[in-house]
């Protein structure tokens, strides 16, 4: 007899009952019941996460937004009958009942209005990293998400990977000690020195501009500076280097360790401009100690383009040291995680017999979807979560956008109001926490 959708999810409600996290291969048997689903974004990051979507069982692609119509004709070949919207606005006012769920796969500036408005209309979020723009727009959907029970899930899927969970694992379990300090590092270089040229190129006939800039301050267009790829350098529209690659990399020792908001950060430079994200970043954090920490305050240090770690962390790890990736440095040793690949402990000599944890696989997308599922299933109940939903994410890349916030301030040490969401004696430093959009949208933003 085949599964009806009503036993299905009686099924998966009774499952969400014993684990909050779900692995997809219990509740998916088969295709009998589709997650209906949207994407914000058609192409690049977007089209990676509908095709990583797609092959859960339960993805049903019921339309697509995108404001380059340049841009769908890949979607339009692998899946026919999805919508197609330029305007993801026209989207949710079309498609709302047919949904289940979006993931904004758009410019860093859109993420926070796009995913709101589908919140307040009910439903569940896949948000791609930074979270948001800014502190207070990642403050907003995180305090909303958690008010009304929805599902979300921010889009580091390499947090799901065994290898980053090993590392979390091994921190946890004391494999090098208490940990005295973290250092992150990534050799991307995504930022640009100076101003913008004042120039002006055609719009091509398929982008709507207008539509493009969304929520930010209006810019000419300039071919090959903003869209597709190189706005993550340009400042109000990415988040530079840090922005782009700090969620994914701070995410295993940010959770291996449970902080949360750090005290202080400190930039060492050089600043952004009004137009463009800084080449380069030396960001030192300082959090709260834990009962996993040396000392009643643990350092967490960030370095990108052609900042690199100090030369003792470098001497230690030698010709192993990852182009990307992290150090942690225990009173016993060192555990070096290289990016997207498994962790290694120091000195090999004496951690030579060590075993490594086994660690479960998890599918990052799958896990939304599950999750999704388990939430329409359970209906008032409360909802079960996601590994990264925005309770997790919402603090994880608030701490990453500090160190873009301290960047306007090099050499100055910030101390933070995580409850206040303010600068302690830097009131102007509020223009970098929050931000007005444009004419036609929420003055405050969100």
């Amino acid at each position: 007899m085949p599964l009806t959708r009503r036993d299905f999810l009686k099924s998966v409600a009774a499952g969400a009952a014993v684990a909050p996290w779900l692995t997809s291969s219990r509740l998916f048997a088969a295709d009998a019941v589709k997650v209906r689903h949207a994407s914000m974004g058609a192409s690049g990051m977007a089209l990676s996460d509908i095709t990583s979507f797609s092959k859960h069982p339960g993805f049903e692609l019921v339309a697509v937004a995108d404001v380059d119509l340049s841009r769908v004709d890949k979607i339009r070949e692998r899946f026919p009958q999805a919508r197609i919207y330029q305007d993801w606005r026209e989207l949710l006012k079309k498609d709302r009942h047919n949904l289940e769920s979006i993931n904004v796969s758009t410019p860093d500036h859109m993420h926070a209005p796009i995913a709101m408005a589908a919140m307040r209309m009910g439903l569940h979020v896949y948000v791609q990293k930074p979270l948001a723009s800014t502190i207070r727009e990642t403050r907003k959907l995180a305090e909303y998400a958690r008010a009304h029970g929805l599902v979300s899930q921010m889009g580091i899927q390499i947090s799901s990977a065994p290898s980053q969970r090993a590392f979390e694992a091994m921190i946890r379990a004391g494999a090098i000690g208490k940990i005295k300090e973290v250092h992150m590092f990534c050799d991307k270089s995504w930022g640009a020195e100076g101003l913008l040229p004042a120039v002006t190129s055609p719009v091509p006939p398929t982008l709507d501009w207008d539509k493009w800039i969304g929520v930010g301050e209006m810019r000419p267009y300039q071919e090959g500076v903003f869209h597709p790829g190189e706005w993550r350098r340009r400042v109000g529209f990415g988040t530079g280097t840090l922005g782009d690659m700090g969620c994914h990399i701070f995410s295993p020792p940010f959770r291996a360790l449970g902080v949360t908001a750090p005290i202080s950060v400190t930039a060492h430079g050089p600043a952004p401009t009004k137009d463009n994200w800084a080449t380069k970043a030396r960001v030192h954090y300082v959090y709260p100690g834990s009962a996993l920490t040396a000392g009643p305050t643990v350092d967490l240090w960030w370095y990108d383009g052609e900042e690199r770690p100090p030369e003792q962390v470098i001497a230690l790890v030698g010709d192993r040291l990852p182009k990307t990736g992290s150090v942690a440095i225990g009173t016993e040793g060192a555990l070096v995680l290289p990016h997207m690949s498994d962790p290694f402990l120091l000195p090999e000599d004496k951690f030579s017999t060590y075993a490594p944890p086994t660690i479960e696989p998890r599918d990052h997308y799958f896990e939304f979807l599950d999750t999704v599922a388990a939430a329409t299933a359970a209906r008032r109940a409360p909802a079960p979560q996601a590994s990264a939903n925005f309770s997790y994410a919402g603090p994880l890349t608030e701490s990453v956008l500090l160190g873009n916030l301290a960047a306007w301030y090099p050499g100055e040490t910030l101390e933070w109001d995580a409850r206040g969401m303010k600068v302690k004696g830097r009131k102007q430093a509020k223009e970098h926490i929050q931000r007005k959009y444009r004419k036609g949208w929420p003055k405050k933003g969100l």
